[in-house]
């Protein structure tokens, strides 16, 4: 930041309250609805006489923001669009621009009907206080879509665009309890059944009930039911509440004004508005009895998070009425608990390793019609990999649940994911896939070093690494290819950001981000051995959301189906990013997100494995709303993984991109500091919080420290 926002909001003069219990403040308006305010700064002041107070709610704010004269913007370019200005956002101005409209824009209260026919469309701006205000503007309105058919423009509104258009229709605005506000607002769109997540902001919306023939409800809140667009059904015509062009929230609906823009150049411009379909789903899957794939035995890399993530998945299987058959051989688990108190348990369980040998004798036994693979962490996926390849599967008439196995592999065997990539020009580092040691030392020279290698299908991140030259090379190399089959040789980012991603897709392509995190560590330190932060704390609002475009944009082209986490590397001074890795199942940082944000992303995986949209997932929290929706937090969740070195001689205290942690602990605060304190002393009761704690006799030592990261390396940051 080039400033504080203390400094700011001084240089702008406007006022800024801190030490506020927000959460009180909101459980307020919640009960009564938005609330008339004063910010009092004697606290020795009389009680204010509120009936004296100047509501905001009754000033005429339509006309206090519009512009007075009219105004040219993008002079020249082709598409010729009227404009009307109730308090229009920049963004607006420059979404219209860029695709080729010449904007006039005009007074709220212009007389724009008799003009209509200089002009190829009509847009509504969007803009603050009661529509019902805009009495001149919804008359004028009324002549535009009572005109005749020879006549008709195309006309698109939004948020007041959309409450003017909806009353110049037959509707009726009301004002709304509490209003829409955010940037996680999950929004229906009745003609192509898509749920999108949109930024809003507003306290009016229209009650349809009463809309004139001829017009119908184009877009819902699928949390409150409220209107949040309409459209003719003959004409082009239509409307969104929400704000497609708000560059602080997902662009998810940005595509709107193409769609206009389309409209206007249409020369049969009397056509109605048609969105862009997507293919339609899949059906069902119709399986009643489903095995499902646990991790393996205990060990670094799989323990405690997948029992989590199966545990949730029985309790999502058994409420859809599936008969439930489990392997796991690690009988200290909740999921493999049989006790009768019970809840949520599978029907049969077989603490029998997850191999392929194994798992093809349990399907001949137990004859199940679906198999769900993407629970048990690397073990179960490799697993289901081979029993596809051999064509077990098939063999036995088991359908794969959620993500395809293709697919599966697609993300797993570095070159097909490197080019699937490509195929939609998204950004990798330059690597090379080589299956001996010598390809690798011949890749290395095209890439320089230092560089990365990265074992395929492998646990933990083991048998990757850094290598500073060819003799480390060598030496990694051997191990690796004694692990997998296949490495990947890669180009160095050390020193990048690490940002992860957990996405949610269901079979209808509705896709959303449930939760964004970020490495304490640079790139180079596998997750489950960094310190994580969510939600990220050095990203700017432009690198958020582009990251979470690519994510989208990636998770729908790969053809995930469930949940699935995807890893950047961010260069910390541009806008440069790489894709490091997609993981196709649930993972280690799928169970920390799932606290961190209260989202049951196993739950809700499971769910959409058996074909169902996630806006019939109803979220367990809340029990009215669904599950397509992206949480926020207004606290901040810290992870420390914990190491146990000291317990074994001779073994290096450097960590790096093979995992060494044994567990982990997660914190939260309301602050950064508090979060972090909180975490170190879980880890350790001897930790007093970041302070430094061991000596370093020189300089160099702490330098060396600070540099070589190890399970110490906190304390000397301290």
């Amino acid at each position: 930041a080039a400033s504080s926002l203390g400094d700011w909001l001084k240089e702008e003069g406007v006022p800024g309250i801190s030490g506020l219990d927000t959460r009180m403040l909101t459980k307020k308006i919640r009960e009564k609805g938005a609330l008339l305010g004063r910010i009092e700064v004697d606290l020795d002041a009389p009680i204010p006489d509120f009936t004296k107070m100047h509501s905001p709610n009754e000033r005429h704010l339509v006309d206090e923001v519009s512009v007075k004269e009219p105004t040219v913007y993008g002079k020249g370019n082709p598409i010729k669009v009227m404009t009307v200005d109730c308090g229009m956002k920049y963004n607006i101005i420059r979404q219209l621009v860029k695709r080729g409209a010449e904007l006039t824009v005009v007074p709220w209260d212009y007389p724009f009907a008799s003009e209509m026919h200089k002009f190829d469309g009509l847009f509504l701006s969007n803009g603050p206080g009661d529509p019902t205000m805009c009495a001149s503007t919804i008359q004028e309105l009324e002549k535009v879509i009572t005109c005749p058919d020879s006549e008709v423009k195309p006309l698109f509104g939004i948020c007041l665009g959309n409450q003017l258009m909806g009353i110049a229709a037959g509707g009726k605005a009301e004002k709304l309890p509490f209003g829409n506000r955010g940037q996680n607002q999950p929004v229906l769109n009745h003609q192509t059944g898509e749920c999108y997540i949109t930024p809003q902001n507003h306290g009016y919306h229209i009650n349809c009930e009463t809309l004139k023939p001829g017009w119908k409800t184009l877009f819902t809140n699928a949390n409150d039911g409220s209107n949040e667009g309409i459209a003719h059904e003959t004409r082009p015509y239509f409307t969104a509440q929400f704000h497609p062009e708000a560059a602080c929230g997902p662009t998810d609906t940005e595509y709107m004004f193409d769609t206009f823009l389309d409209a206007c150049k249409n020369p049969n411009k009397g056509e109605k508005i048609t969105f862009p379909v997507r293919k339609p789903a899949p059906s069902r899957p119709n399986v009643k009895k489903v095995l499902l794939l646990g991790s393996g035995g205990t060990s670094i890399g799989q323990a405690g998070e997948f029992d989590y993530s199966g545990g949730q998945a029985i309790k999502a299987l058994k409420e859809e009425g599936i008969e439930v058959v489990l392997m796991n051989p690690n009988i200290a688990s909740v999921q493999t608990n049989m006790d009768s108190k019970s809840q949520h348990k599978a029907d049969h369980v077989f603490f029998l390793p997850v191999t392929p040998d194994f798992v093809e004798e349990i399907i001949k036994k137990e004859k199940p019609d679906g198999i769900v693979v993407s629970m048990g962490g690397q073990t179960a996926l490799n697993c289901a990999v081979e029993l596809y390849n051999n064509g077990i599967f098939e063999k036995y008439g088991v359908e794969v649940l959620g993500t395809p196995i293709p697919v599966v592999i697609h993300t797993e065997d570095r070159q097909l994911f490197s080019d699937k990539l490509n195929e939609i020009n998204e950004k990798i580092a330059e690597s090379y896939a080589v299956n001996t040691l010598e390809d690798a030392v011949d890749a290395a020279k095209k890439i320089g070093y230092p560089l990365m290698i990265r074992s395929a299908f492998a646990l933990g991140g083991l048998g990757s690494g850094i290598c500073n030259d060819e003799a480390m090379l060598r030496d990694m190399g051997t191990k690796a290819l004694s692990l997998s089959e296949q490495i990947l040789v890669e180009r160095s980012m050390t020193g990048w950001k690490e940002v992860e991603y957990e996405v949610v897709r269901d079979s209808r392509d509705n896709c959303v981000t449930v939760c964004n995190m970020e490495n304490f560590d640079p790139l180079g330190i596998h997750t489950g051995d960094s310190m994580v932060m969510a939600p990220s704390q050095t990203l700017s609002n432009e690198e958020y959301h582009m990251l979470r475009e690519t994510a989208v944009k990636v998770v729908r082209h790969l053809g995930i189906i469930g949940e699935c986490n995807i890893q950047y590397a961010l260069h910390p001074e541009s806008l440069e990013y790489c894709i490091i890795e997609v993981n196709a199942r649930l993972s280690r940082s799928s169970a920390l997100a799932s606290k961190a944000t209260g989202y049951p992303l196993a739950f809700v995986a499971a769910k959409l494995c058996l074909g169902l949209p996630m806006t019939d997932v109803i979220n367990s929290i809340t029990k009215k709303t669904q599950a397509c929706f992206e949480p926020s937090l207004d606290y901040i969740v810290t992870k420390i993984p914990r190491w146990d070195m000291s317990k074994f001689e001779g073994v290096s205290t450097q960590i790096g991109s093979a995992m060494k942690s044994v567990g982990e602990v997660m914190s939260i605060g309301r602050t950064m500091e508090e979060s972090m304190q909180k975490a170190m002393r879980m880890v350790d009761p001897s930790v007093k919080g970041f302070q430094p704690k061991d000596r370093f006799e020189t300089l160099e030592e702490l330098k060396q420290e600070l540099a070589v990261p190890t399970d110490r390396r906190i304390f000397a940051i301290a």
